[in-house]
């Protein structure tokens, strides 16, 4: 173990070495430049740390390579280069020998694999950062799925957390003040422990099978507490087509997904308080009849009342167009910072426009709006071009990190999903405006 983590930490160590002397060059290179090089240098400098981080966490197994994972989420946090080149690690990672994972059950469950499954199969279904899934079957005959976490993630998180932050620090990619960071890391922080902990993803899959017990067509697998522990998780198997598969349906089909997407964000924000915000289309399954399977309830997200009613305080502000007191809003949840400076109207509206036109509120949109060619990711990064000199104004809130994940995740699930609806309807079963 301590090899391993040496060996772990002369890797990161050397990344954030290197990065750091790209850095300096690139720094002393450009010293006398005018500000568009300046800005093209910076450019080309993330692009370059960016790729070189996505491809030392990449080679990494566990903590270190979700810490990239979870930072390629929050892209408002990180500049766009480093967030794209971050991107590649949402793909699924290579396996690890079944040798090793059949070790790490026998030890976690004190029995031999054998005794415990009658059918475990050794290939993984599913592989990721910090885990794999397999497939198996109980001895009354029970189909589950087994989903076992890497020996020793859990014993590296923080150092491995604390390099990627030391990095991209030296990069000059954390623009943003000391507070801030150690908030939004202490977010990252937390989010990561609660992903490695599979005695409370077991606790929260009660919690929220319970919720959504009598919402027809969602549907949570139930645990095995029998074969579970803190790093083995054993569920019912639940069955249904990935969202590639999905996309291909009748929109009629697709109008039910997308309901039923709604509800189970929306549902468990406003009614429960707590919410799954890793909405990675991977972590849903999709059956013919509209129904949706939720998985991996690892990055869970409490809210206290007062923050939940200040969301919606906000979002009826912003569906009235109520710009004054979006404002207000905006300051509450410490995205505008709060000084003097005039952020014209125009501003909000111009957002208001992009971001509730998916939503068929009007007079933005009337009826229906197709996901498919939606053009509002587009019409984001314009508008960011057109307004950068306000952007000093506002900063990555640890309060809406989260939420903001949630939902680009959602809307990005109904883009791929292709499907033409009016979510207004939906909208206002939980927001009054």
């Amino acid at each position: 173990m301590a090899k391993s983590s040496g060996k772990r930490f002369m890797k990161l160590a050397g990344m954030t070495a290197s990065i750091a002397g790209k850095a300096a060059k690139n720094s002393l290179k450009h010293l006398s430049s005018d500000e568009e090089k300046r800005l093209e240098a910076r450019s080309a400098l993330m692009q370059d740390v960016g790729v070189q981080i996505a491809e030392t966490l990449g080679e990494m197994k566990g903590a270190v390579m979700k810490v990239g994972q979870i930072a390629s989420q929050y892209k408002d946090v990180f500049p766009p280069e480093v967030a794209t080149a971050l991107e590649k690690l949402q793909k699924d990672a290579p396996p690890m020998p079944y040798a090793q994972i059949r070790a790490q059950v026998e030890r976690e469950l004190k029995a031999p694999i054998a005794e415990l499954f009658t059918e475990f199969e050794e290939a993984p279904f599913a592989a990721a950062s910090i885990g794999q899934v397999h497939r198996a079957v109980l001895p009354s005959g029970q189909r589950v799925v087994v989903k076992v976490q890497y020996p020793d993630v859990d014993e590296n998180c923080d150092s491995d957390l604390k390099q990627v932050r030391m990095a991209l620090k030296i990069a000059g990619v954390l623009n943003m003040s000391k507070q801030l960071q150690e908030q939004l890391f202490n977010e990252i922080r937390q989010s990561l422990h609660d992903e490695l902990d599979y005695v409370k993803e077991a606790h929260n899959l009660q919690v929220f099978g319970a919720f959504h017990a009598d919402d027809d067509g969602l549907i949570i697998p139930k645990v095995i507490s029998s074969h579970s522990s803190k790093r083995i998780l054993t569920l019912t198997e639940e069955m249904g087509e990935p969202l590639a598969v999905a996309a291909t349906w009748d929109n009629d089909i697709k109008q039910k997904i997308a309901k039923r997407l709604f509800h189970f964000s929306a549902g468990q924000l406003f009614g429960l308080y707590r919410m799954h915000c890793d909405p990675h289309p991977g972590n849903f399954a999709f059956r013919t009849d509209g129904s949706v399977v939720a998985y991996d309830f690892g990055g869970i997200r409490s809210y206290s009342d007062s923050e939940v009613q200040l969301f919606r305080r906000f979002a009826r502000h912003a569906l009235k167009g109520d710009l004054t007191a979006l404002e207000q809003d905006l300051i509450a949840l410490d995205i505008r910072r709060d000084d003097d400076k005039v952020v014209p109207g125009e501003f909000y509206e111009q957002w208001l426009e992009i971001g509730l036109k998916p939503l068929s509120i009007e007079p933005y949109q009337e009826g229906p709006f197709d996901f498919g060619s939606s053009q509002t990711h587009h019409e984001v990064i314009a508008q960011m071009r057109t307004s950068l000199k306000y952007f000093g104004q506002f900063q990555p809130s640890a309060t809406t990190m989260m939420l903001d994940r949630t939902i680009s995740g959602q809307y990005w699930n109904l883009v791929n999903l292709g499907v033409v609806i009016d979510l207004s309807p939906l909208v206002a079963e939980y927001i009054e405006y």
